[in-house]
């Protein structure tokens, strides 16, 4: 059954994308998630600093995967919540740690990581917001730590998409272009040494299947069939998705700290 959202013309995409029962909402998907893994080079030990980590998937898998130590900052304290109990679930209590809290109070968490994992976070920020959020991340990085990320970018018609998916999606969704992305890391003090554009495949079946299983496909379309209100939203996502799919795409990043 798609979980309660008190307004689906309002709501956030991410919120209605959630309700739907998409567990998972990155621009590239698992693919690019596991590109970013790979050129991390995780070694058993190092310290992980995970970006509205939501359910707390992607730290239980660095976790048991490659023996990392995993802080999650989460806003929402539903997602908090369940994903406590994903990590008791998975006996990972001694490894992974949960924060109640917003990415843009980084400031309060005392410590350097070796990591910073964002994924889909700085597109949705304003352009003052993004500079902000990287001069943090920055901060929260040891020399030479490494910050991982992807996110939405615009290939062109920038303005124009702009406006569109703010209307789309319901909030400030601003890609930026490949040149406009690697000058904002360049101008927080990262180098960039992994800087990869890919297309966007959000709301893709051949993607959805690959990031969700197809279990939870099956669920997800049985969501939107029930309700005409939510598969509405989704598809008006889609559509546009796939209208702009030349001029949107995925940017995966690996930056050093210096």
């Amino acid at each position: 059954m798609a979980k309660a959202t008190s307004n689906l013309q309002t709501a956030p995409g991410h919120q209605v994308l959630a309700a739907a029962g998409k567990t998972l909402l990155r621009p590239g998907g698992i693919a690019a998630t596991e590109q970013l893994w790979n050129w991390a080079g995780f070694e058993a030990g190092e310290t992980v600093l995970e970006l509205a980590s939501s359910f707390g998937e992607s730290a239980i898998a660095m976790a048991k995967r490659f023996g990392v130590r995993v802080v999650g900052v989460e806003k929402n304290p539903d997602s908090v919540a369940r994903s406590r109990e994903n990590i008791k679930s998975a006996r990972l209590d001694h490894q992974i740690e949960i924060i109640e809290g917003d990415i843009f109070n980084l400031g309060a968490i005392d410590r350097q990581f070796d990591y910073v994992l964002a994924e889909a976070i700085l597109t949705m920020q304003s352009v003052p917001g993004k500079k902000k959020l990287l001069s943090d991340i920055r901060h929260r990085l040891k020399p030479g730590g490494k910050f991982l990320s992807q996110e939405m970018l615009a290939r062109d018609n920038e303005a124009q998409l702009h406006q569109l998916l703010s209307q789309v999606i319901r909030v400030n969704a601003t890609p930026q272009s490949p040149a406009a992305w690697q000058q904002m890391y360049e101008n927080a003090s990262f180098e960039v040494q992994h800087f990869q554009a890919r297309k966007m495949g959000l709301l893709n079946v051949g993607q959805l299947v690959r990031d969700e299983g197809l279990a939870n496909t099956i669920r997800i379309a049985r969501n939107l069939l029930a309700n005409p209100e939510l598969r509405s939203r989704v598809l008006e996502m889609r559509r546009t998705f796939l209208q702009h799919q030349d001029e949107l795409g995925t940017l995966i990043v690996c930056a050093i700290a210096v």
